[in-house]
Parts: C-alpha cells; sequence; structure tokens
C-alpha cells in the first residue's frame, strides 16, 4: 500500500469516526429509552451498516444504518408486556416485512407502495406514534418513570433539569452553524447532565463497577405471536419513511439512487439489516438523516467511510465503561429530550399529509385519518383468536383497510 493510499484511507477512517459522533447521540437515546442495552446498539448499529453495503455492493450509497425512532413505543411497550426476548420476535419479524415488500417491488415496481401506502395513511400512523408515547415523555421530564408510578427524582429539580436539556437542544437545532448543527440532540443531553451534576443526582457506582472490555449483553428472541403480530404493522411507517431517505442521499450526492441499486435493494438491505440487530437483541436499523445531514455539509460521498464509521460503532460496543457512563443519565435528562422528540415525531406525520397535498375536506380520506387515529390512541382492542390488536399496529391495519376498500368520493357541484 502506497503512502498516497495510506493517507487516504487514514482520512476516510477519520471522518468515519466524525459521522459516528453525529450519529451517537440518536443511536444510543433509543436503547436508554427503551430498556435495551446501548453496548448492543451501537454493535448492531455497525453489523446491520455493513450488511447494507454487502446487499448493495453494486451500487452503495453513503448511508448509516442505527437505531429507528419510530419503534420506541412498540419496544418500550413489548419489553414490558412480553420481555425483551419476546419483543425481539416481533422485530426481527418487521425486518421480514420489509423484505417481503423489497420483492413486491422487484415484481410489481415501486409504484405499488405508494397505493397501498399513500399519505393519508402513512400520515397518520406516523402522527400516532408519537402522541401514543407523548405521556412517557411528560413523566420522565417531571422526574418519574415512564409510567408515572414513581418519583424518581423531586418534582422541583427534575423540571429545571428536564427544561434545560429541551433548552438547549431547541437552541442548538435553531442557531447552530456547522457540523454542530448535526448534534442537538447531544448538546441538549450534555447540558442536562451538567445541571444534573450541579444538583448532585449524578450516580457513578455503574461506571465503577464497568469493566472496560466487556461483551454486550446480547439477547437471543424467543417467538411470541402476540408481539409479532403487534409489532409488524407498525414496520409500514418506517419502511415508507425509508423511501424519502433514499430519495434525500440520492439529491445530495447527485446519484439517482432509486434507480441502481433501486428500492428493492435498498429496502431489502435494510430489512436484513433490521432482523439480524433484533438476533442480538438491538433495535430496528434504519437510514439515519443526522448522517446524510453531515454528508451534505462535509461532501464526503465516498461510501468507504460508512464502513469505517460501522468498523468504530463495532469496536466501541466492547467498551463496558461507555456503557456504565450512559447508565449515570438522569431520567429529567432524557424527558427534556423526549419532551420535543415524540412531538416532532408528530410532525413529520402532519407534514407528510402536507407535503403530499391530501385534500383532508375529502370525506372519505377524513375517515381514514380520523379513525387511524381514534383507533390507535384512544386504546381500542380487537381480540382475534387470542391475540390482541391495538394501539399503532391497530391503527396501520385500519387505515390499510379502509384504504383499500372504500369507495372514492363523488365530488358534486355544490357538495
Amino acid at each position: 500500500m502506497s503512502k498516497t493510499d495510506y493517507k487516504f484511507r487514514l482520512k476516510d477512517s477519520i471522518i468515519g469516526l466524525q459521522f459516528l459522533f453525529v450519529a451517537f447521540g440518536a443511536l444510543v437515546l433509543v436503547p436508554i429509552l427503551t430498556g435495551l442495552d446501548s453496548n448492543v446498539a451501537l454493535f448492531t448499529a455497525g453489523i446491520g451498516t455493513l450488511l447494507f453495503q454487502v446487499v448493495n455492493r453494486k451500487a452503495v450509497p453513503p448511508i448509516f444504518l442505527a437505531s429507528s425512532f419510530a419503534f420506541i413505543a412498540p419496544i418500550i411497550y413489548g419489553v414490558k408486556t412480553w420481555g425483551i426476548a419476546g419483543t425481539m420476535s416481533g422485530l426481527v419479524a418487521a425486518g421480514f416485512l420489509y423484505v417481503v415488500l423489497s420483492f413486491i417491488i422487484r415484481l410489481k415496481g415501486s409504484g405499488f407502495i405508494h397505493k397501498l401506502l399513500p399519505a393519508v395513511v402513512v400520515g397518520p400512523v406516523i402522527m400516532t406514534i408519537g402522541l401514543i408515547l407523548s405521556p412517557v415523555a411528560v413523566h420522565m421530564a417531571m422526574g418519574k418513570t415512564g409510567d408515572g408510578a414513581i418519583v424518581l427524582v423531586p418534582f422541583n429539580t427534575a423540571i429545571v433539569i428536564s427544561m434545560v436539556s429541551l433548552t438547549v437542544t431547541l437552541l442548538v437545532s435553531l442557531l447552530g452553524k456547522g457540523v454542530f448543527r448535526l448534534l442537538p440532540i447531544l448538546s441538549g443531553v450534555v447540558a442536562g447532565y451538567i445541571a444534573s451534576l450541579m444538583y448532585g443526582i449524578v450516580s457513578f457506582d455503574a461506571v465503577a463497577k464497568a469493566s472496560w472490555f466487556a461483551i454486550p449483553h446480547f439477547t437471543t428472541p424467543e417467538l411470541n405471536w402476540q408481539a409479532v403480530l403487534y409489532i409488524v404493522p407498525i414496520a409500514i411507517a418506517p419502511a415508507v419513511e425509508h423511501i424519502g431517505d433514499v430519495l434525500a442521499i440520492s439529491r445530495v450526492t447527485g446519484k439517482d439512487y432509486l434507480k441502481e441499486p433501486g428500492l428493492k435493494n435498498t429496502l431489502l438491505g435494510d430489512g436484513l439489516a433490521t432482523s439480524l440487530a433484533s438476533c442480538f437483541g438491538g433495535p430496528p436499523n434504519t437510514t439515519y438523516s443526522e448522517v446524510t445531514g453531515a454528508v451534505t455539509i462535509t461532501k464526503a460521498y465516498n461510501p468507504a467511510i460508512m464502513t469505517w464509521a460501522a468498523i468504530f460503532a463495532i469496536v466501541l460496543a466492547f467498551v463496558g465503561k461507555l456503557g456504565g457512563v450512559l447508565a449515570t443519565i438522569p431520567v429529567p435528562v432524557m424527558g427534556g429530550i423526549m419532551l420535543l422528540l415524540f412531538g416532532i415525531i408528530t410532525s413529520i406525520g402532519m407534514g407528510t399529509l402536507i407535503k403530499e397535498k391530501a385534500d383532508l375536506e375529502d370525506p372519505r380520506n377524513m375517515i381514514i385519518v380520523s379513525m387511524i387515529l381514534v383507533f390507535a390512541i384512544g386504546g381500542m382492542t380487537f381480540d382475534f383468536g387470542g391475540v390482541a390488536f391495538s394501539g399503532i399496529g391497530l391503527g396501520a391495519i385500519v387505515g390499510i383497510f379502509l384504504n383499500l376498500v372504500l369507495p372514492k368520493t363523488r365530488h358534486l357541484d355544490g357538495y
């Protein structure tokens, strides 16, 4: 290897580490919120990204895959209801849904997805992801457990810390410049953590007990059909979001990744990465918009850079002290971040309806949107053969069903 090649590869590795830093805040936030292991999430983000690159080796987009926010609500519910192992079986199946969709696209083209999942279905489904989980954010911001049952931090202390986290996140999002602008969540966490140190509520016992080198706490899935049937419909929203992410990176790089390698391959890679991550007990993977933003700023389009980011993620996964440090973050810090996060998810759903110019004066569209929201948020439950459907999954199923069976509205003059 020549000296020139070495410098080039060294440069790629440094940029790759920077991209991992950009993704780090959101990457570890999902396991922190859901009770999964942060080191496992780092490991599965790394191997998921590498698998994605193998599947799309003919024309690899500069994409980094890591923890998906769309699955936060179902993972929290699933872990509480079926445990981590049972929940993982549902997440493995969610990845297979991506795979099925990728093969449908191979047979019928990408237009089929848009017909099956128009904005009036996808938009409100995304909205329910944020709305259903919003009480958890409020409880944590006030220093309680996610269900509000136990007070972990006194209210007056918790509300100050959570508002510090929220305020800094907002300011960095609006006023930050350069790569710093891509780190609002991490900035908010750091600010909230400093405030927590000032109030003396941070315990470093977990760091002291953790070793420098440690095998992540991997969890093997255990088949649970209730978890599968609950989680799989929820995968519809991030699957559609994947299309937007691929389109975004295509615009940034000037290459049409919708054509080559095509959605049939990028969706396949994303699905396999999600299933593989879940086999180790990690959160589902998704393409990271934060990293796409960093690619836009740095103009670093070489996919090898994402390979380095993935390698660094895998290496860091075995640093036990890292998991210990993350475990010291107080509940109000994450609660303040979640107040914004879940609101943004809801806004993205609203934006989907606006961007696609969904006509909500059309009675048919009004019915679909309203039934998704009420069924999902209101707590409606359907029981089929002992298997319960509720929440986001039920809302998604209802929306798809109504979109397929409801007749098109006749627009009459004067109506």
